[in-house]
């Protein structure tokens, strides 16, 4: 991977500041994009300060305008780009009859739309040179029903097989196109759903709760950002070269295997 160049999405924190900071230690260029651009330039900050090649470039990923910009911006500054990872995500954690349409739109924007977007303007260049590999950051609640999840569980579906749609088109260009799908990792998305009873929703989250239909999780704990890092970096790698239209669920068992 050395030499390489990556954009990553939702880089200011999460998952996607682990997904960047573990390319850049493989040696990896990586293009950090966020519309958060405080967080964004501090995440950034920290890992050039350890040496690794890593640019901010602030862009709300709902925005089709904002994401060619940056894309152009990233590649006349990095070079062209080998990797794509789509990780912005938003939740808002509601029942169905209490979701706006507002809720709705801004669910879609970030975690559909963004997705689209994003793919659309890095693997059109990725065509024109044959070659490439995309991973999209899904969510295990793609796959079951979630009570309070419906906007997030039915974005992040669509982004799954988008990413996999896309996939089958641009297979014969060389690109690879895979998905990662976690389960509860901690994150503030995680935590943020948890309020004050922190402690008491981390028992529940591992244990399970019945009330709310969902089961606990096998191995016993919450993944850390960096376990799903792990899972984005191999199918991104060349250890990954023949694996592609495919979904890496990381989530400690919770999904029982589905």
């Amino acid at each position: 991977m050395q030499n390489k160049v990556a954009l990553v999405t939702g880089a200011a924190g999460g998952i996607g500041a682990a997904v960047a900071e573990a390319l850049a230690g493989r040696g990896v260029r990586v293009a950090a994009v966020d519309r958060d651009a405080g967080r964004l330039h501090e995440t950034v900050a920290a890992l050039a300060a350890e040496g690794h090649r890593v640019e901010a470039f602030p862009a709300n990923v709902s925005d089709s305008a904002q994401v060619e910009s940056a894309v152009a911006a990233a590649e006349r500054s990095l070079g062209p780009l080998d990797y794509l990872v789509n990780v912005a995500g938003v939740l808002h954690y509601k029942p169905v009859l209490d979701l706006t349409d507002e809720d709705w739109r801004a669910t879609f924007g970030v975690n559909a739309d963004g997705v689209f977007h994003v793919s659309r303007a890095v693997v059109r260049s990725m065509v024109a040179r044959g070659g490439g590999a995309v991973v999209t950051v899904a969510s295990n609640a793609a796959l079951v029903a979630r009570t309070g999840m419906a906007a997030y569980s039915a974005s992040k579906a669509a982004a799954t097989l988008f990413t996999k749609s896309l996939g089958l088109e641009v297979a014969r260009y060389g690109i690879r196109c895979n998905v990662v799908a976690p389960g509860s990792t901690d994150t503030p998305m995680l935590t943020g759903m948890w309020g004050e009873e922190d402690e008491i929703s981390r028992k529940a989250t591992v244990e399970g709760a019945l009330d709310t239909f969902k089961p606990g999780i096998p191995l016993g704990k919450l993944a850390i950002p960096g376990d799903i890092a792990n899972a984005v970096v191999f199918l991104l790698s060349d250890d990954a070269g023949h694996i592609t239209l495919q979904e890496l669920t990381v989530d400690g068992g919770a999904t029982l295997g589905v």
